[in-house]
């Protein structure tokens, strides 16, 4: 056999070898949801970031973002395996949305709106680690939506109409695969721990790496148990490579309006978090520094509520 047919034979042995080794995983991830999915307990989640609930009429930048999750939890010795889907929208607008079109600066955040669904496992361990992968898949501008919801809200809450919406970035069909890890969790006491994570996105819309770390401290949840009453504190620091909701879609052109993003992003987020029996609620205030690179702090950093509401039948 000539060199070259060696080197063809070799290529086509690995490509089949690796097509037969995710086929295998596949499978696995299959039966695995299968069983979780019958066997496990499902939880309804809803998120909400606005902020409007400050109650300060003041609206802009990251305006608001609204994602339901259902997940499935099963509880094998000392690990806890989920199985979810999410659907969620988020929009983003200038930094007040009472300015028209021509008034928006060139600096000022594009109108962007991003409706999207996805899939997600989650491994959780008695000892506080997690790993959390998944991919959403959705729609980047008019298709997402987002002028008729923050309108039609904002008519509903008799508050000022955004005014921008017919500036907003292009269409654009967008995937975005995700993870998290958490190595441990360190407990100094039963009513004190920090667990730090980092994190990441791949995709046309969203690719960024971060770190952070988590404060709590109260009532903590014994694993997989509710827990009473605990505050927390999450610090997060990411390095961003392409923003969608900036810089428009990666495969989009003839955008009316676009920003170059801040490279490095930073937040806090202070809340309270209780659980008991089959609800559980958390309210946080999230601080979050400019993501517009021609913008200070001073001017681009953005105040707003997070709101998660849990309910498990």
């Amino acid at each position: 056999m000539q060199p070259l047919h060696r080197q063809t034979a070799l290529v086509l042995v690995l490509l089949t070898a690796s097509a037969l080794a995710a086929a295998d995983s596949a499978a696995s991830l299959l039966d695995d949801y299968r069983r979780v999915t019958a066997q496990g307990r499902a939880t309804n989640r809803l998120d909400i970031d606005n902020d409007s609930l400050l109650l300060n009429r003041d609206d802009g930048f990251y305006s608001s973002g609204l994602r339901y999750s259902r997940e499935h939890a099963l509880r094998e010795g000392g690990q806890v395996t989920v199985f979810g889907w999410r659907l969620g929208q988020q929009f983003y607008t200038a930094s007040d949305i009472k300015l028209a079109p021509q008034q928006i600066g060139a600096t000022d955040h594009p109108y962007a709106g991003w409706l999207y669904g996805g899939v997600f496992k989650e491994t959780q361990r008695k000892d506080g680690s997690h790993l959390r992968y998944g991919v959403d898949l959705g729609c980047l501008g008019p298709c997402a939506g987002g002028r008729w919801t923050q309108t039609s809200l904002h008519r509903l809450l008799n508050q000022p109409l955004p005014q921008g919406w017919s500036r907003q970035v292009r269409n654009e069909i967008g995937v975005i695969l995700y993870g998290e890890m958490a190595p441990l969790r360190w407990q100094p006491a039963s009513w004190l721990d920090a667990t730090p994570v980092i994190h990441g996105r791949f995709g046309n819309i969203h690719t960024d790496v971060g770190a952070g770390v988590t404060v709590r401290a109260g009532q903590l949840p014994a694993f997989g148990e509710a827990a009473g009453l605990h505050g927390y504190l999450r610090l997060d620091a990411r390095a961003v490579a392409y923003n969608a909701t900036l810089q428009g879609g990666y495969f989009s052109s003839d955008n009316p309006h676009t920003v170059k993003p801040k490279r490095a992003v930073g937040e806090a987020e202070l809340g309270l978090a209780w659980s008991g029996g089959q609800y559980g609620v958390t309210g946080a205030v999230v601080r979050r520094s400019t993501e517009i690179d021609a913008l200070s702090n001073a001017r681009g950093a953005q105040t707003f509520v997070r709101l998660m509401l849990v309910y498990t039948p």
